[in-house]
């Protein structure tokens, strides 16, 4: 499995091949892959994979689906972090596998996944995410919705990642260390496309901020899902360096604008 080629190669993908299916095997493996996950803080994550038949599951903007795969864990304050990490983990696996994924959280009937997945009201279940293999012809609604949200586009790397405050951009010395791991962060995936990570670099730390730009008003803050998208990138980037870290919660107290504190990485 190389996640680094999956980061980049990834696209989500609506548009499935209704003809190809999934063997039983293969459904067992992602299975066995799912439900052996976790996330740095330690937080139980309950996975599913559901038959769209067998549940009545759809979404406006997918086409020929035949599984979901959905995750569901107890309210508390990491947990869209948590839920980020370990799901971005299983996709970039699919990925890696050829089989095609793609985020949801608002384009489907919400309360029809939630029954599926016997919801109780201390828990949250975020997104799901059609599983299959990628149809070679895109469909015309996918082409258009790619459109909208400019999904090939990223926002400036200036614009993103910043050096002891929020004023100065990395200099060599940082870029030469970290610009390869900051450019799997920068292509992440996140909710139409609005990149709501930045990332201030403080010598061996790496403190994470969520800058606001989707109201928050379906019981769950989806950016900090992006957050915690972007976390595994950037794990994954320390990985493959085989750079050594730990998961800290160490604010460094910098008050700007409307950015939010989320959580650090130490290298150690």
């Amino acid at each position: 499995m190389n996640f680094i080629e999956a980061i980049k190669n990834r696209r989500s993908v609506r548009t499935f091949d209704k003809d190809k299916d999934m063997e039983e095997s293969l459904l067992n493996v992602i299975k066995e892959f799912m439900n052996n996950q976790n996330n740095p803080f330690g937080i139980n994550i309950e996975w599913k994979l559901l038959d769209a038949s067998e549940y009545n599951l759809s979404s406006p903007v997918i086409v020929g689906e035949k599984y979901y795969i959905a995750g569901k864990l107890k309210k508390n304050e990491l947990a869209e972090i948590a839920f980020g990490y370990e799901f971005e983990e299983i996709i970039l696996y699919l990925t890696s596998i050829g089989i095609g994924t793609t985020w949801i959280a608002g384009t489907m009937q919400r309360n029809i996944f939630e029954k599926a997945m016997e919801l109780k009201e201390d828990e949250l279940m975020p997104c799901v995410s059609p599983i299959g293999y990628p149809s070679n012809k895109l469909s015309l609604r996918e082409k258009l919705m790619r459109k909208g949200i400019k999904a090939d586009s990223r926002l400036d790397f200036n614009n993103l990642f910043f050096k002891n405050n929020f004023n100065d951009n990395l200099d060599k010395e940082e870029l030469d260390k970290y610009e390869d791991i900051l450019n799997l962060v920068r292509i992440a995936p996140s909710a139409v496309n609005k990149q709501p990570w930045r990332i201030l670099i403080d010598n061996n730390l790496i403190h994470f901020y969520k800058k606001p730009s989707i109201k928050n008003d379906r019981g769950f803050d989806v950016q900090k899902i992006d957050i915690g998208i972007a976390m595994n990138h950037f794990v994954q980037g320390l990985k493959n360096k085989k750079m050594d870290y730990e998961f800290i919660n160490s604010n460094p107290n910098i008050v700007i604008d409307d950015l939010e504190y989320i959580y650090s990485i130490k290298i150690k």
